[in-house]
């Protein structure tokens, strides 16, 4: 399926937000994922998983994470100077920022006309973490959350102090759970801690849920540097793909393709 890239700048109570958003090319409706980056933002791999997305159906939207910081269009970049800033501003971003610019990356989405309505969300590492928030929203229905940063500590946002795991039980959608059992990032006692609250969750009110751990390091779906795994990458990618068919649905992409010979 060809593909098209856009941004738009959302409202938010917090400025303007600079949302890239890629999407198919052909005529129809198609259901909406908000992706979260990583600290780094809008970089090549990011943009490059965004098409990925929308090439199988779906209107993707990137917010810029660090609006509020940076100018439009900032990518860090994958250094340590990159790796310092972005850890810098996660932590100085209030915590309420974070839920309200998933609501507006949400509206959006729903507010066009190429959207049937049905709303997921997915991020990497930082965005992991939104990817999870954002499916508190109600009109979530399934959310892909790889390597998530900071649920375990709950450290997310100014303060270091947030409320992922004790509002997990307001998602009604289901989760796709994606860890790499190298990361130092959330060690085996973290992925434990959240996998205890996601089951206590499940029996307590039926949160569904499915939960993948492999052998790779942090990082390891970025197709830049040396921790990438392209056979883990593709694996996963299939299965998350299968995830948002099935809680998304697919909508036009069937009648997408152009007569043979066009």
């Amino acid at each position: 399926m060809l593909i098209t890239e856009e941004f738009v700048d959302l409202t938010t109570p917090y400025g303007p937000m600079r949302t890239h958003i890629t999407r198919p090319v052909a005529p129809g409706k198609y259901p909406g994922i908000v992706f979260w980056t990583e600290i780094f933002q809008f970089t090549g791999p990011i943009r490059r998983t965004a098409a990925m997305l929308a090439g199988h159906g779906y209107i993707v939207a990137i917010p810029e994470v660090y609006h509020e910081f940076e100018a439009p269009g900032t990518v860090l970049a994958y250094d340590q100077a990159g790796s310092d800033r972005g850890n810098e501003l996660k932590y100085a971003k209030e915590l309420a920022s974070y839920d309200a610019h998933s609501r507006a990356a949400l509206d959006h989405l729903v507010s066009r006309p190429d959207c049937t309505g049905k709303l997921g969300s997915m991020g990497i590492c930082l965005g992991g973490h939104l990817a999870f928030r954002t499916a508190m929203q109600p009109d979530v229905s399934g959310a892909a959350c790889f390597y998530a940063t900071d649920i375990a500590q709950g450290s997310l946002g100014k303060g270091k102090s947030d409320d992922s795991l004790a509002r997990a039980a307001q998602i009604k959608g289901e989760l796709l759970m994606i860890w790499g059992r190298q990361d130092p990032h959330i060690p085996l006692e973290g992925r434990r801690k959240i996998l205890a609250r996601l089951d206590e969750l499940s029996v307590a009110q039926g949160l569904r849920y499915s939960w993948h751990e492999v052998n790779g390091a942090h990082a390891f779906m970025r197709d830049e540097g040396y921790r990438y795994d392209p056979e883990l990458a593709l694996q996963l990618y299939r299965i998350t793909l299968d995830f948002f068919h099935r809680r998304l649905g697919q909508g036009d992409r069937s009648d997408s393709h152009p007569p043979s010979g066009q």
